[in-house]
């Protein structure tokens, strides 16, 4: 299954504390196991706030979520962070004056664990505005781990069931230079093709597209 909001992409013409510092979330009864989507260590309660730190190859920056905002994309989000299921992974879909997109992870097998994983839908109560992030879907009942940060005004998703559960307080200017050179994927564009992704892993994206930024560590840090 492919989450690609190409179909949104064509409406939407281009053109369109400094110190805090990481500190791992309390330990679970039993340690995150990202290989593992069904065990209860990846099934905890998010804070009703809190915030992730992402430090990236072009910088850091925090995301600040609200779990009021959509209930189950935060938890979601919560548990990826705490596993260290984003470590390594790429902003393989970056398209300018649009959004960035990540959370394929890099091991073909974690992937393929993933892929049916899927959270039930939020209402949308937030819009996607410039900074707010929010889960990508391949159509109802669909999300698993990918996500994106909106660069603009994007609030025509929030009618297609786009539901933001945070946004990024500190170093939007980080994500503003998340390389964006390959533009579209494949089949469309040039870009990664999300097939080969998920079965060939970050091995594929290193060899053909090495610009593309990643993440170095994503870890939840205090309010």
């Amino acid at each position: 299954m492919t989450y690609r909001l190409a179909f949104v992409f064509a409406l939407l013409a281009v053109g369109c504390r400094p110190g805090e510092r990481s500190r791992a979330a309390p330990s679970a009864t039993s340690p995150a196991d990202f290989h593992n989507p069904a065990s209860a260590a990846m099934r905890e309660r998010a804070p009703d706030t809190f915030r992730a730190r992402f430090e990236t190859s072009a910088g850091d920056f925090v995301i600040e979520v609200h779990r009021d905002w959509a209930p189950f994309g935060a938890d979601r989000f919560y548990n990826l962070v705490k596993s260290g299921y984003y470590d390594d992974a790429r902003f393989f879909r970056v398209i300018s004056g649009f959004m960035a997109q990540f959370g394929i992870h890099g091991d073909p097998h974690v992937a393929a664990a993933w892929r049916d994983a899927r959270i039930p839908d939020d209402p949308v109560r937030q819009h996607n505005s410039r900074g707010a992030v929010s889960f990508a879907t391949a159509g109802p009942g669909t999300r698993t781990t990918q996500l994106f940060i909106n660069y603009a005004d994007n609030s025509r998703l929030d009618g297609m069931g786009f539901s933001p559960f945070g946004r990024v307080v500190l170093g939007m200017e980080v994500v503003d230079r998340l390389y964006p050179g390959y533009g579209e994927g494949a089949p469309g564009g040039r870009g990664p093709d999300q097939g080969r992704l998920q079965a060939e892993g970050s091995a594929y994206l290193a060899r053909d597209f090495p610009k593309l930024d990643r993440i170095t560590r994503a870890t939840i840090v205090a309010p």
